[in-house]
């Protein structure tokens, strides 16, 4: 899609995805159009508000390792960002777990007998794993054990996807945890980082008034520039020429206007693109659409009349005994979020499927709901919480289940071979992207388009070059390193054979005592080679003599064989555990922040 003079865009979706698409292309000095079915631009990061209180739908930390996506987000917000330290917890059989978990804070919260099990259960699954690891139940339970599975993973993630555990792919939280073949150990352990990065886990970047600032701020930006961002805009259908699209046909306000562009950039749902397409798309194509699943979820806010509640910035709900999935305080977010220092605003996640019983359910009903788990829960009294209101979220999480990836495939080769549309982000892509993956796919999509380049939208979270705080050039060298590093461990940890070990052993030990016993015959005596004769008692048959030095050649090539043979099986036992426990470590490493991404 290079050369962009004459070009004429239009952007479906005010998301991160699409509004990042059209602030680049802003910066190239097109005027893009972009078009946002919903009243607010920002998508699932924007900041809604009721009564002066603002809500996050969902929670939005502002930190990446993509220094392009920092660079854009400090460029347009600048010192209205503010450094949060993060602090979340578990709650699980009415206690709470620190997360990350600490050893010594889950021994407590589980009992020293729940423990003990736990630890045998992590052992058992060490010593004899899950052989293939389709599903993320053997995903976890490979690297926990069944029972830190049950206790800590699996009813949180069957709360947030609706669909057991043993049907969830493990790409899923493969995707989340990159690069498990010891990449990043390997480096690390060779290779001193050049700056310390600050993690998740510490602390991160928030606006002052929630992440809808920004992208009402981007938006600002765009429409300053001569950019259009229509909301409540309804796309009807999108017509096309063959595989080339002409129009897009949305309805505003009640009436229909018609958008003619060179260039089509869409962050909607790829389900919902596919299915507006005039002519429709093939059959097998529309079919494959309507396979793909979304799992949605539902916000309730409630003013609190109480001016602290719990220090956590979100709590995470695994107790089955209640619905909400995630709990957040929004006014340890940002002070400013809450207009009144008095009281505080909590954000409780119920995750659903559009039309089920909790979607459908009343927005009274669902308050007196959170109002019941908050007290259950023993975070605040029923009789404090003095209002509320909801704010439903469609299709927010790409459902990967078993099927989903032979049906994406359909749909992404049809999509692709459309030449004048890109899909990004979340929904565009079907992938379970964060906020800055989303982004940099609006800007190699606009790079794209405006510079010529071919940036592969679909490997953005799924390839390391996307991930690593390097510049190019340093990521070349690290690459060398690392290559380096793999073929000194591989000389000199490499795998033994034991059969050449063994013969080789055996020959080298054989011909010693062969040449040791015709050496002390050659010198002759009295009495000849009386220490080495003591052999004999341990030899059946040899004699310090000529036939002697045969039959020890034999015993030599016996026994060195077997040692030689040993010695390998057990280095190579050993070499193996190592492995495996540097593996586990750098995955556990990763998965302390599996659930953050959710």
């Amino acid at each position: 899609m290079g050369g962009s003079k004459g070009r004429t865009f239009v952007v479906i979706g005010a998301g991160p995805a699409g509004l990042t698409a059209a602030y680049e292309l802003c910066r190239a000095g097109h005027r893009p159009v972009v078009l946002e079915k919903e009243a607010l631009v920002g998508g699932l990061a924007r900041t809604e508000q009721y009564k002066g209180f603002r809500f996050d739908m969902g929670g939005h930390r502002f930190f990446t390792k993509a220094v392009e996506v920092d660079r854009m987000w400090h460029e347009v917000l600048g010192d209205q960002f503010l450094v949060r330290p993060r602090l979340s917890r578990i709650f699980f059989k009415q206690r709470f777990f620190q997360y990350p978990l600490k050893p010594l804070n889950a021994l407590l919260g589980l009992g020293l007998v729940e423990s003990l099990l736990t630890g045998l259960s992590y052992l058992r699954w060490q010593v004899s794993p899950y052989p293939r690891e389709d599903t993320f139940e053997e995903w976890v339970t490979n690297r926990f054990g069944r029972r830190l599975f049950r206790t800590f993973f699996k009813t949180y993630t069957e709360k947030v996807w609706g669909i057991p555990c043993s049907e969830l792919k493990a790409e899923w939280a493969a995707q989340r945890i990159k690069d498990l073949s010891f990449r990043s150990a390997l480096v690390s352990m060779f290779v001193k980082p050049g700056r310390r990065i600050t993690t998740l886990i510490e602390q991160f970047d928030y606006p002052r008034l929630g992440p809808g600032m920004m992208w009402e701020t981007v938006r600002d930006s765009i429409t300053g520039r001569g950019g259009e961002v229509q909301t409540e805009c309804e796309l009807e259908r999108i017509e096309r020429d063959g595989q080339h699209i002409r129009r897009a046909v949305v309805g505003v306000n009640g009436s229909r206007r018609s958008i003619e562009a060179t260039d089509f950039i869409s962050s909607m749902p790829i389900t919902e693109l596919v299915k507006r397409l005039d002519p429709p798309a093939p059959d097998d194509v529309l079919a494959a659409a309507g396979a793909l699943r979304h799992r949605d979820f539902l916000t309730v806010c409630v003013i609190v009349d109480q001016p602290r509640l719990f220090p956590d910035n979100w709590i995470y709900v695994h107790d089955p005994s209640v619905q909400v999935g995630r709990i957040q305080n929004f006014k340890n977010w940002s002070p400013d979020m809450v207009p009144d220092d008095r009281k505080t605003s909590l954000g409780l996640e119920y995750f659903c499927n559009e039309g089920d019983e909790l979607w459908t359910m009343a927005d009274d009903e669902l308050v007196a709901l959170a109002q019941r788990e908050l007290e259950s829960i023993g975070l605040a009294r029923g009789e404090d919480v003095e209002d509320g209101c909801v704010f439903r979220v469609p299709k927010s999480y790409p459902v990967y289940d078993s099927a989903y990836a032979e049906h994406l495939a359909v749909v992404r080769e049809f999509v692709g071979s459309l030449q004048n549309l890109q899909t990004i982000g979340r929904n565009g892509l079907h992938r379970y992207d964060n906020q800055d993956h989303a982004m940099l796919t609006g800007m190699y999509a606009a790079r794209n388009a405006v510079s010529g380049e071919s940036n592969d939208l679909w490997a953005v979270n799924t390839e390391a070059e996307y991930h690593e705080q390097v510049s190019a050039e340093r990521g070349r060298n690290l690459r060398r390193v690392e290559a380096q590093i793999r073929l000194g461990l591989a000389e000199v940890l490499g795998r033994i054979d034991r059969l050449a070990l063994g013969a080789g052993t055996g020959v080298v030990l054989g011909l010693g005592l062969c040449l040791a016993t015709l050496l002390i015959v050659a010198q002759g005596g009295e009495v000849v080679g009386r220490t080495l004769g003591l052999l004999s008692h341990y030899l059946p048959g040899y004699s310090v003599s000529v036939a002697g030095s045969f039959l020890g050649f034999g015993y030599g090539l016996m026994f060195g064989f077997l040692l030689g043979w040993l010695f390998a099986l057990m280095r190579n036992a050993i070499m193996f555990l190592w492995f495996s426990v540097l593996r586990r470590r750098v995955e556990r490493g990763f998965m302390r922040d599996l659930l953050e991404y959710i």
